[in-house]
């Protein structure tokens, strides 16, 4: 058996490795593919869920791609009118840069590390540092234009 530390929601998963190399391992809590080396798989064409404690390795760690973190919250409108345009987004990617998710009610500390005041906020990311913030629902071609200004 191998622990795997789920790149999507960080839960540790015990992996029979027999059993993965037969069907394709999956996260135990989340649901996200699990890759060889560990963690999610790296591009899934879908927005990466980030927690407190995935925050440094998925969104800082990620070198020179930007990262697009959508801070969100369940209850707020606009934060579900811009989520499809953010699906999009990330579909469209081809790895040139990621687009991840985080629940500011459930994530506070990184919430309050960035000041997070009005939701929907989105800030991008490059080289570890934050480069560029979005503060409200903003029309996918603002968006796309903001992220692509980092590449």
């Amino acid at each position: 058996m191998q622990i795997v530390t789920c790149g999507q929601c960080g839960a540790k998963n015990r992996v029979d490795e027999r059993a993965a190399q037969m069907r394709r391992a999956v996260c135990g809590q989340c649901g996200a593919p699990l890759s060889a080396s560990g963690g999610a798989t790296a591009d899934t064409g879908r927005p990466l869920t980030v927690t407190d404690a995935t925050f440094a390795r998925e969104v800082l760690g990620a070198g020179d791609i930007p990262v697009l973190l959508d801070c969100w919250a369940a209850w707020c409108g606009p934060c579900r009118m811009i989520a499809p345009v953010l699906e999009e987004l990330a579909a469209e990617s081809a790895g040139r840069y990621r687009i991840a998710k985080l629940n500011v009610d459930d994530n506070k500390r990184t919430a309050a590390q960035f000041r997070i005041q009005s939701i929907p906020t989105l800030l991008i990311f490059k080289d570890g540092q934050l480069v560029d913030r979005l503060v409200g629902a903003q029309p996918k071609q603002v968006i796309a234009s903001r992220l692509n200004a980092h590449l």
